[in-house]
């Protein structure tokens, strides 16, 4: 069953469900003087019930697991998350009667922390100085320990991730911009928003350019992975073959984009500044075209880091 007939099904025992999608397209003409011919759009993602991008994939995840079964006997739905995927983990479980764990770096904004407790999800810690990749090896580790306790969502190999991005966020994209997208920018945190719309749009115009935003190691971008080191772990959902370009951003560059774009009325975290970056670099190759990028969450998530210390 796909995503809008699961989330229809389960929107009538959950009402809120139905609000998750179909976010608005915004015009950002920061760049407007410098390329007159180059439209920019970001998909606003802030207006999704948890704030973010990851309400999709994660709602994809959960009603998919509860539609075969895989939640019965009232186990706890667990996955890592720097904060935006734990949300919407929270919420949604909440919503519907689920236990929900969540392991993240213990270096998540204070914001995020609050919301996930809020919706009644526990939270287990593990020590930032380790990387983010070190939650996923202690989600395994504690799902290992006790299979029978856990339902392991997965999110970084979970084919409902991308598929989620592409049944909506693709469609919605196409749609929104009457079929115009040249140019579609993102980054890669478990890899599905950069799978499931970059195939969804090479499938309707195989001339679409999908551009990939890769931040430094360190201090690096939350959410966002490096891909730089051998060692990292790649996600497994992720399709390298979608993507026609690689761009690195510089992390300080990235931050004064989240100021600039703030200022501009948008208001947004780290790494939409990282995908903005991503984008004006791509304008001073392109000069002209349709560019799509997503404002990931909302800037008031980050009110206890640095990011907003102007």
């Amino acid at each position: 069953m796909g995503f809008r007939e699961l989330q229809a099904r389960y929107s009538e025992r959950c009402p809120a469900l139905a609000l998750v999608g179909n976010t608005p397209l915004v015009e950002v003409k920061l760049f407007k003087d410098e390329f007159p011919e180059l439209t920019v759009y970001v998909k606003v993602e802030s207006f999704n019930p948890g704030g973010s991008l990851k309400d999709r994939s994660v709602l994809y995840i959960l009603l998919s697991a509860l539609d075969r079964g895989d939640l019965d006997g009232g186990r706890t739905i667990i996955d890592s998350s720097s904060g935006n995927a734990g949300i919407a983990y929270a919420w949604i479980g909440g919503a519907l009667g689920l236990a929900v764990k969540l392991v993240i770096p213990d270096n998540a904004s204070l914001e995020r922390k609050k919301r996930i407790l809020s919706h009644g999800a526990q939270i287990h810690y593990t020590s930032a100085q380790d990387g983010y990749d070190e939650t996923l090896r202690e989600v395994r580790r504690l799902v290992v320990a006790q299979p029978d306790a856990y339902y392991f969502a997965d999110q970084y190999g979970n084919e409902h991730n991308w598929r989620a991005h592409y049944e909506t966020t693709a469609e919605e994209i196409w749609q929104q911009t009457g079929g115009k997208v040249t140019h579609f920018v993102a980054g890669v945190g478990t890899g599905g928003t950069i799978t499931g719309v970059g195939r969804r749009l090479k499938e309707l115009n195989p001339r679409v350019q999908i551009e990939c935003v890769v931040p430094e190691a360190f201090p690096g971008v939350e959410g966002l992975k490096p891909l730089k080191d051998p060692h990292d772990l790649v996600p497994a959902i992720l399709d390298r073959s979608v993507i026609d370009r690689m761009w690195d951003c510089d992390v300080d560059a990235a931050w004064r984009m989240s100021q600039r774009l703030a200022r501009a009325g948008l208001f947004g975290g780290q790494s939409s500044g990282a995908y903005l970056t991503g984008v004006y670099d791509l304008a001073k190759t392109i000069r002209r075209g349709v560019i799509v990028t997503i404002l990931n969450d909302i800037g008031e998530r980050y009110m206890s880091t640095r990011l907003w210390d102007v």
